[in-house]
């Protein structure tokens, strides 16, 4: 089917109008749901204001940035990525001298190894996608945090940074309000929408589908008040258990299927209609054979 047909995806492009403002200071340009464009927050404190992601490709985040300038004002930038993946931080070279860009190491690490390829992969998706990532450039961060934790101090306001090593990628990491009990999840969690499975072998098969799990259990345990997806609409905690026990009811499902001999292919076409079938109202159910074949690897 061609590109221009009514059911080819729309373009990646982020909507600087679809700003919500989800608390005091706190701000979402939202996705509407478009494939491949992310949440991106903007968070404002006395002094500084943070970024959370900037979409894919040059123009993207030049949108991002102006926004971003519109609404804080004369408060310098600082900007962090939920994780390496395009749509969510292959727009960060409009950042480059206007932000103060900060990543953990493993996400800077992952995007040195796997972003290059990346781009040649995502490329091949289709010619609006390629259009997005055309002049993209990888740009390495400012500053990179060690260990587990990081805290930005905007003034009166304190967001904290944590990743917890592989799961979705080698570097996930969410972005906590603590008072306010506002969690951006990133990839670790979308809101109706199956969960993206980036088993791509041998090129990139770097998964860990139990740590994974084990992170929504503890961030279901924060009990956040609102919970902005990686993509999907703002919800509250109902969006991680959701994804958390898809996740586990999966993993246990490819189990029970391998015990009767079969291979991954074979488990993808008896056990993906009813898993699709489980969530009508769920979106991008191609990642469904993704998950299943990482959870039929599994030794």
């Amino acid at each position: 089917m061609s590109d221009t047909s009514s059911d080819a995806p729309p373009p990646p492009v982020v909507d600087p109008n679809a700003i919500r403002e989800i608390a005091t200071g706190v701000f979402v340009i939202c996705d509407h749901r478009v494939p491949l464009v992310p949440n991106i927050g903007i968070i404002l404190g006395s002094h500084t204001a943070l970024v959370v992601d900037t979409g894919m490709g040059p123009g993207n985040g030049k949108k991002v940035l102006e926004a971003a300038k519109r609404i804080a004002g004369q408060r310098p930038l600082v900007l962090t990525l939920t994780h390496f993946h395009p749509e969510h931080g292959f727009g960060a070279q409009a950042f480059k001298g206007a932000a103060k860009i900060h990543y953990n190491r493993s996400q800077r690490d992952e995007l040195t190894a796997k972003g290059e390829g990346y781009i040649g992969m995502f490329k091949t998706f289709g010619p609006h996608i390629a259009a997005a990532l055309e002049g993209t450039e990888l740009v390495q961060p400012d500053e990179v945090y060690e260990g587990t934790s990081s805290s930005i101090d905007l003034g009166d306001r304190t967001v904290e940074l944590r990743t917890w090593g592989l799961a979705h990628t080698a570097g996930d990491q969410i972005v906590w309000l603590p008072q306010e009990r506002i969690l951006f999840t990133g990839d670790l969690a979308e809101e109706r929408m199956f969960p993206i499975f980036p088993w791509f072998p041998p090129d990139d098969a770097h998964i860990d589908g139990a740590r994974w799990a084990q992170i929504l259990t503890a961030l279901v345990s924060w009990n956040p008040a609102i919970v902005v997806p990686g993509h999907g609409d703002i919800g509250g905690v109902e969006v991680i258990v959701a994804v958390r026990d898809y996740m586990l009811d999966l993993s246990k499902r490819v189990a029970a299927e391998r015990t009767t001999g079969k291979n991954a292919d074979a488990i993808v076409a008896s056990l993906a209609p009813k898993i699709r079938a489980d969530h009508p109202d769920w979106s991008a159910p191609e990642w469904i054979d993704f998950a299943i074949k990482y959870y039929a690897s599994l030794n």
